[in-house]
């Protein structure tokens, strides 16, 4: 199978302990996929885009994105990656390091294969126990996932998920009318395209690297 390019999107606001990390797994794990890196750095207080800057030197198919507008917001940021990107497929995925880029492989076959538009990296899909989340996180995602899927009428295990692959022509196509507030862009894109053809695949969502979640 002859795998097309395709660009991995990195939202990320003071990741200086582990963009980097992260950035060398996905290389290591995906020699022989062809995939640009987008990091858009959310205006980081904490030397993040020097560390960027100091890793990329001679990587051409990685670039960062200095985000400066206000309000800091996750959504923003990935519609701005989105508009940077240059691949039909593209892969959303957070900079914590808590998504592991051995799955991309996966996902990348899966839409393929299938011919569909969106591969959710799901978290709950065969797994109750995430070793990643906190008891109170673990009980704020399920409740926050039952209501999503109440109004996208579906039976999606993971809509709030960080981590997915889908079509750059649906994203450009949607990218106006994203409610471009908050963290739950996923929710968002199928909100606004209920019709799209989905698949999941479970991950193994790890502990974050280090530093504290965005969640709030």
């Amino acid at each position: 199978m002859i795998f097309p390019s395709f660009s991995i999107i990195i939202p990320i606001f003071n990741e200086n302990k582990n963009i980097v990390s992260l950035l060398r797994k996905i290389i290591s794990s995906n020699r022989y996929l062809k995939y640009e890196i987008i990091i858009i750095d959310d205006s980081s207080t904490d030397g993040s885009q020097n560390v960027i800057e100091k890793f990329i030197k001679k990587k051409s198919y990685i670039k960062l994105i200095k985000r400066t507008k206000y309000p800091r917001d996750l959504s923003l940021s990935c519609i701005k990656g989105f508009e940077k990107s240059k691949n039909k497929l593209i892969l959303v995925m957070d900079g914590d390091g808590q998504h592991n880029p051995s799955d991309l492989i996966r996902m990348h076959k899966l839409i393929l294969s299938k011919d569909l538009d969106l591969i959710i990296g799901s978290r709950f899909l065969t797994n109750n126990d995430v070793q990643g989340l906190s008891r109170k996180r673990f009980a704020l995602s399920e409740f926050g996932n039952k209501v999503c899927n109440f109004f996208i009428k579906s039976s999606v295990s993971d809509p709030l998920s960080g981590f997915f692959l889908t079509k750059r022509s649906l994203l450009l196509n949607l990218r106006m009318s994203l409610y471009k507030d908050g963290f739950k862009i996923l929710f968002d894109i199928m909100m606004l395209n209920p019709s799209l053809k989905i698949s999941e695949i479970q991950i193994n969502f790890k502990e974050r690297l280090a530093g504290e979640s965005k969640l709030n």
